[in-house]
């Protein structure tokens, strides 16, 4: 029978209208400002101690507070206003000492029965809800000279290997590394090998010790090469780190010479997200140094120390997968997977090591807040940075082993978490510190989120009123489709954690123009057909079936140009093109499927003498 739909389709219309009635409902549910408090390192324990701690502090500062508890790793109190939220967060920070992190979050208020299924709001960008705003920079004496010391030791190690014999090496200056050769006759093999091997250096041949020797300088090319290499590793491994975290539509951006901008939008773990970021956590192991020439170190959480020789066998700089594990007593482990280079290394170490003890040094910068400055007339939490290498791991050598093995040493699951995260998102090339800190507050936001709810409303009601005025019954239908349609479009990006900003409203107010075109096109097939002299149950069909292919085609070619957009482009442009691609696809749905099912109910099986179009 025409227009008729089967109980099936009628059954997935209806399934698909609760589907977008449930899953945007969550939206509904204004977020309440909040502060997080979570432990700088994973051995400090967070419990109801902390929470009385941090709830006295804020009675003793005359502040307000709601819905206090205890999460897992954290706390989470609850705050009235923008305002009480920033004030809390200076207070807890003076007061509860190094050992927390306060962060400024917007707690869900979503009722449990619609998070059982996974409903939650969408997560909205720095220009609609605020965020954090860092200012991270790059320690470059520090990498240059940590990258001369690995020079050092693959030189030292590269001319045994080539049977030059050498006295001593020794880092001179923030770039010369100097080699004493035992003899003239090797002087010219060095040259030879330097040049060859290590075109980063400029050699210069001197003496020391009245032995001949060679001084080997860092050109400026290579050091600005070192430095854009660091800034560039140390971006990616910020964005890998963010997106190990789940923030949506994330910031990280180089700054002149040796800075980095990372910025964190919408509803999200701050907390978590600076220990992460904050944390240059990175991993060296070494042989013990038995014959009393190299560092010493403490063990973690021990006042024991042990003499580790200078020479490092690898990094994290090697590692290319890392994931937690437990070792054979049931203790947390990180099992590690390194490259070829690195696990040739090991391969090598433990070959001429079995029964040696090897050690895993554990490197960190840390980072402690020493209080407030006044910069650009606003408040900003000033830190001391400092760095931290503590042995978790001294064990003997039972056999020889290279690219896979595991990590112990670790005080818990949590540590061991943490530091696998850390491994696989990269580790950082050079270390980093927090210049700067600072909350972009959400009132420009609640102005952009009015003015762009304002311009939705607006051109939906305009597309209402002309289609309702033009088509009659036939724009009432439109107008239903055209009000799901933007019900289907939150609740997709609500589903897929999308993130709204400006450019994704401005994308939904071109949706709402957009998503009605189909039916102007179906409704105007359907005017032709009746005026070629077919029936009303014909025209209609053909209406619907003839101007299918050239809104499928239309649809199709803007959605190719939204993916590229997607893409190509970043931040702003991204969040467009995501709200585009899903109300491209809403809109299909709607303009064809949802207004033929009101079409059918209406008009379909019946006998219609004259259709209100």
């Amino acid at each position: 029978m025409l227009n008729k739909y089967p109980l099936w389709k009628n059954l997935l219309v209806i399934a698909v209208l609760l589907f977008g009635v449930y899953y945007s409902l969550p939206n509904l549910y204004k977020n309440d400002y909040a502060v997080q408090i979570r432990a700088t390192q994973a051995g400090v324990i967070v419990n109801d101690t902390t929470l009385k701690k941090a709830t006295n502090v804020l009675d003793d500062a005359g502040l307000t507070y709601f819905g206090a508890e205890v999460q897992e790793q954290s706390l989470l109190i609850r705050l009235h206003s923008n305002d009480e939220q920033l004030k809390a967060k200076a207070a807890l920070t003076r007061e509860m000492g190094t050992d927390f992190l306060i962060a400024l979050n917007l707690a869900p208020t979503t009722p449990e029965w619609l998070t059982a299924m996974g409903g939650k709001p969408m997560a909205l960008g720095l220009d609609l809800s605020g965020g954090v705003h860092f200012l991270m920079e790059v320690d470059m004496e520090r990498y240059i000279a940590s990258r001369l010391t690995n020079f050092e030791a693959d030189i030292k190690r590269n001319l045994r290997e080539e049977g030059i014999r050498y006295r001593g090496t020794s880092v001179l200056d923030d770039r010369t590394i100097q080699v004493v050769l035992v003899n003239e006759d090797f002087q010219s093999d060095a040259n030879k090998w330097i040049s060859r091997n290590l075109p980063e250096f400029r050699t210069v041949n001197t003496t020391a010790r009245n032995l001949p020797a060679i001084n080997l300088t860092l050109t400026d090319v290579a050091i600005t090469a070192m430095e854009d290499y660091a800034i560039k590793q140390n971006q990616t491994t910020l964005s890998n780190r963010v997106n190990e975290i789940g923030v949506a539509e994330p910031l990280v951006q180089r700054q002149g010479r040796n800075r980095i901008v990372v910025e964190l939008p919408g509803v999200q773990d701050t907390v978590s997200a600076k220990r992460i970021l904050g944390k240059s956590a990175n991993l060296e192991y070494r042989m013990q140094s038995l014959d009393g020439d190299g560092e010493l170190f403490k063990f973690k959480d021990s006042n024991r120390t042990v003499m580790l020789s200078r020479d490092v066998i690898v990094t994290g700089d090697n590692v290319t997968n890392a994931t937690t594990s437990y070792d054979q007593n049931g203790t947390p482990a990180v099992s590690i997977t390194l490259d070829s280079a690195g696990g040739a290394r090991m391969g090598e170490t433990t070959k001429k090591n079995v029964g040696n003890p090897m050690a895993v040094l554990f490197i960190e910068q840390r980072s402690e807040p020493i209080g407030f400055e006044m910069v650009n007339g606003e408040q900003v939490m000033q830190y001391r940075n400092y760095e931290v290498k503590e042995v978790i791991s001294l064990a003997t050598i039972r056999g020889i082993f290279s690219s896979q093995f595991q990590t112990t040493g670790l005080d818990s699951p949590e540590e061991a978490s943490e530091l696998a995260l850390l491994l696989r998102a990269g580790a950082l090339a050079a270390p980093m510190n927090f210049v700067e800190e600072r909350t972009v507050g959400p009132s420009l936001g609640a102005e952009n989120i009015q003015k762009g709810l304002t311009s939705v409303a607006i051109g939906f009601a305009l597309v209402i009123l002309f289609m309702v005025g033009f088509y009659k019954v036939f724009g009432v239908f439109a107008s239903i489709a055209l009000t799901v349609n933007l019900l289907l479009v939150v609740s997709v990006m609500s589903i897929l954690e999308a993130t709204l900003t400006l450019p994704g409203i401005a994308g939904i107010v071109l949706t709402v123009g957009m998503a009605v075109d189909a039916n102007v096109l179906i409704f105007s097939r359907i005017k032709e057909e009746l005026a070629e002299g077919k029936s009303i149950q014909t025209a209609i069909d053909s209406g619907y079936g003839r101007a299918f292919l050239t809104i499928f085609d239309a649809n199709i070619t803007t959605l190719i140009v939204a993916v590229i957009l997607y893409a190509i482009g970043t931040g702003p442009v991204k969040g467009f093109a995501v709200t585009l691609s899903v109300g491209i696809l809403t809109s299909m749905f709607t303009a064809i499927v949802l207004t033929r099912a009101l079409t059918n109910m209406v008009f379909g099986g019946r006998t219609v003498k004259k259709l209100p179009i």
